[in-house]
Order: C-alpha cells, then structure tokens, then sequence
C-alpha cells in the first residue's frame, strides 16, 4: 500500500513538471515582463529610428518576419548568415532587407537584457511597431520564442510564396503553414507597403500571354509607366511602389488597387482577377477596398496565427547573442 501511495505521488509530481513545462511554452504577451521590462520600448525607438532614416524599412522588416515564418516557423533562422542560409534563397537572394536594422535592435537590447530576447522574438516585434508606425493597425505580439541552431535554404526555396505563381499554390503554401484563405488575402495586404523590382512583373509587361501581348488584367495606363520604368532588357533591379499612390501608408488602397486592375505584383492581382479567386478571395478583396477596419481586424489576427508557425520553446534551440550566428 505504501509502495502504491509513493507511486501516485511520483505520478502527480510527473504530471505537473510535463504541465508547468507545457505551459512555460507557450507563448504570451507578457513573457518577458520581468527578465526585460522595457523590451517593447527599446524595439519601438530602434524602428522608429530605421524608418525615419527610410520609411521603406517597415515594408522590409514585415516581410523579414513573413519570410522568417514560413521557412520551419518563427525561428529566426532567416536572419542566419552563410551562403547556405536562407538569406540566398531565391526569394530572399538580393531582395531580402533590414538585418542591420535587427542588428541594432538586438544590440540595444542586449544592452538591457542579456542572453534573454531571442532574435525570433524581436523580428515579430519590429514587425508589428513597422506596420503600426506607418499608419496601420497594431495588436499583442505574443513572445517566447527561441532561435533556430540552423537555417534551410532548401525548404526557403520551396515555401515561400513567388510572385509568379498561381493562386492555387499560394494557396496550398498557406494552408501547408495551417493559414487559411482569409489570411492569404489579409497578409497580401501588406503589400500596401514597400516596393518591388522590374524583374519581379515585368513578365506582366511585354510577353504575358504571346509575344508583345502584356497582361491583360493590368490597366493600360499603369501598363504605360511601367514599361517606360521597366524596358525590355533594362535594368531589372530598379524598383517602384507596390501601392501607388499610396506607398508609405499602411491602409487598404491596395485592394482599391486590385479592384481597379492596379496590381503591380502578378501575386497580387490574381486575388481579384483570376478565375480562382470568383470562388476563394475575390469578394475578401472586395470587403477590404471598401471596409478599412475589417482590413486591419483581419490583418492582426492573421500577424497573431502567422507569428504562432511551429515557434520553438522551452529547451529547443537558444537565445542567440548575434542574430547572424549561433551561440559559440
């Protein structure tokens, strides 16, 4: 009987470890309320400094936490240097912007709290103050996230969303992260910031569907400058706006954009004009061009889903002291 009684209690004591454990890792707005009060702060003046110097890094830093994300969850491993990181994936390869940002963000606050913020957890962080900053919505970032011990080049190559394909397979490239359909159209509104490359649309321009027939969903007028932007054989790193006329300001003209077949990216207009979208993400275009605050409801939550992809806790991976490199 005393061996039994002995038993149970061994077993009690198993259970609650396995359960404080589990709930150490999940995360929480508040995780680091105590080991380093004043890390919203610190993260908040860095971006704030970065985007006064260029207002394009908001865009920058946003899409280093999507390309973070998507590549085996918010791990930070993006921001891993080498030439077998992520950061020479194709779709980060000379594109991919802001690691001296982060840089200056970790040095500050390892300034104030060291050994305790993982870079991970600053990438969403400064990706939430850059779209609050530049005019759009903010939410709880929820934090305890640890920082991957290596990177995947190879899974970069094949998860992150390009700016050719369909809108199946975007899609199927969201739902394989556990994203759904509304989140593909509201995360696609960060486009509302930031800029692209020529050779990012300029399939779009000239030979889209025949030789010298350009797409057919692009307005003419908007076709005319990009053309005179972007000509054949030309320089194919030169950039413009992603939301024209609205290129700073984190609002919903990028949907009134799509509406009125001023999408720049191939990605983007697909989710209005596309024969796909009439049955997935046409009428969500829609109610974001006209509905601001369903915009940026969506959008937050969507941030909030994203920023909870396979994040590593409790003992798995470090705090890293040099986002660019692990812990020696």
């Amino acid at each position: 009987m005393k061996s039994l009684s002995l038993y149970k209690w061994y077993l009690f004591v198993a259970i609650l470890i396995l359960y404080v454990v589990g709930v150490r890792s999940q995360l929480s707005s508040d995780f680091y309320s105590k080991t380093c009060p004043k890390l919203l702060q610190i993260v908040r003046k860095e971006v704030q400094n970065a985007i006064k110097f260029e207002m394009r890094m908001a865009a920058s830093l946003l899409r280093l936490h999507f390309h973070d994300c998507f590549v085996n969850g918010c791990d930070g491993s993006v921001l891993l240097d080498g030439t077998d990181g992520e950061k020479f994936a194709v779709a980060n390869r000379n594109s991919a912007r802001g690691f001296e940002v982060v840089d200056s963000i970790k040095t500050a606050v390892e300034s104030q709290c060291s050994g305790i913020v993982s870079c991970a957890d600053i990438l969403a962080i400064a990706a939430r103050d850059s779209v609050l900053l530049s005019g759009g919505p903010s939410w709880k970032v929820l934090l305890g996230r640890r920082d991957a011990l290596i990177g995947n080049q190879a899974q970069a190559n094949i998860s992150l969303p390009s700016p050719f394909e369909g809108l199946d397979a975007i899609i199927a490239k969201f739902d394989a992260v556990g994203l759904n359909i509304t989140d593909v159209v509201s995360l696609s509104g960060g486009h509302t910031i930031g800029q692209a490359k020529c050779a990012t649309f300029s399939n779009r321009l000239y030979n889209f569907s025949g030789p010298g027939v350009p797409d057919a969903t692009l307005d003419t007028s908007m076709l005319s400058d990009l053309q005179n932007l972007c000509p054949v054989n030309g320089d194919g790193n030169k950039t413009t706006a992603l939301d024209r006329n609205s290129t700073d300001l984190f609002d919903n003209h990028y949907f009134q954009n799509l509406v009125n077949n001023k999408g720049l990216l191939g990605s983007d207009q697909i989710l209005f004009s596309s024969a796909e979208a009439v049955s997935t993400t046409l009428n969500l275009v829609q109610s974001y061009s006209s509905n601001t605050k369903l915009f940026f409801d969506d959008f937050a939550n969507s941030m909030i889903k994203m920023g909870n992809i396979s994040p590593l806790t409790g003992s798995n991976g470090e705090i890293r002291k040099n986002c660019r490199v692990v812990n020696s």
